[in-house]
């Protein structure tokens, strides 16, 4: 079972968050929370596989509760989807540079955030080409800071280096298999590799570090 926590300050929202998960079989609601401050005590006590978390929050805002989620050792497992209905790059950046795994519009089809919860809690992270390629182009634009290569870079093998690079197109694994005329396997071992070494928490803030330190084909 795939244990959820969901963190809206409206009560609509979560109720039909509710009607939709717990239609589920493999999916369990151990609990809500309406404000950004309840959600990290509900996560603490809770210990859930995926957070459900709304960015515009009273009290302590989405972006805040992430953090403080994130930063906490012993929430190492749990893995966070952001909740909104802006699609603002401020938003996709700092979320994902924080440590969330994805983001799940408000208005997205039901399918789509049930592949959410299932994806992240199998250790993925939702990242669209899409929202990659708008973190890139944020980047890429005149008043971005020049990059900043992280820390552990040095770390990376030259083949490690290369597959972060296609990671951080947006690329699948077997699509950056194809490219390189390798399996799939070897692309998911270098990848899981790089992340280890660079302190990755997943896939998408792999991608915001490769992007940070101005990684580009």
């Amino acid at each position: 079972m795939i244990r959820v926590v969901v963190a809206d300050d409206q009560a609509l929202v979560r109720m039909g968050l509710r009607t939709l998960l717990d239609g589920e079989s493999d999916v369990d609601l151990v609990a809500e929370a309406a404000d950004g401050m309840a959600a990290v005590a509900t996560v603490r006590r809770c210990l859930p596989d995926v957070v459900l978390l709304d960015i515009r929050m009273p009290v302590l805002d989405g972006l805040a509760a992430l953090r403080q989620i994130t930063a906490d050792p012993a929430l190492a497992t749990v893995r966070v989807v952001m909740l909104t209905t802006f699609e603002l790059d401020e938003y996709i950046f700092t979320a994902l540079r924080d440590g969330a795994s994805g983001f799940v519009l408000k208005d997205a089809p039901p399918e789509e955030l049930l592949r959410a919860v299932r994806v992240v809690a199998a250790g993925e992270s939702l990242l669209s080409p899409s929202v990659t390629r708008r973190v890139i182009e944020r980047f890429g634009a005149a008043a971005s800071p020049p990059p900043v290569p992280h820390p552990q870079l040095h770390r990376l093998t030259e083949r490690e280096r290369e597959i972060v690079t296609w990671v951080a197109t947006g690329r699948s694994n077997d699509e950056i298999a194809a490219a390189l005329v390798v399996s799939p396997a070897t692309v998911r071992t270098h990848v899981s590799r790089a992340m280890l070494k660079l302190h990755a928490r997943d896939r998408a803030q792999l991608v915001v570090f490769a992007v940070q330190s101005g990684l580009r084909l």
